[in-house]
């Protein structure tokens, strides 16, 4: 029983030995830590020009988020203390619009 418990442990071992492995190395030119740094341009202004908006809401956009809040009472005493924007964001997350 023993030597088949330690059979099975052995064979655990090396498939996780194996599967560790890489099997496709990257050349010594590619750095994987640099994957996913960069953003495309397009992608990038999307992202700003959402961040952006938040400054740029109607009254009727501010009403509307300002009635959403209301319902929380947390949200509606934050908002009364830090503002309607950093309000709706920490209780709902980013404003839709």
């Amino acid at each position: 029983m023993k030597t088949l418990i330690l059979l099975v442990l052995c064979s655990l071992a090396v498939v996780c030995v194996i599967s560790d492995a890489d099997p496709d190395p990257q050349p010594a030119g590619d750095d994987p830590a640099q994957d996913g740094m960069f953003v495309e341009r397009d992608e990038a202004s999307t992202v700003v020009r959402q961040k952006r908006a938040a400054g740029q809401l109607s009254l009727v956009q501010l009403e509307s988020l300002r009635e959403v809040c209301e319902a929380n009472l947390g949200c509606e005493h934050m908002m009364d203390t830090a503002g309607i924007i950093a309000a709706y964001t920490a209780y709902y997350g980013p404003i839709p619009y």
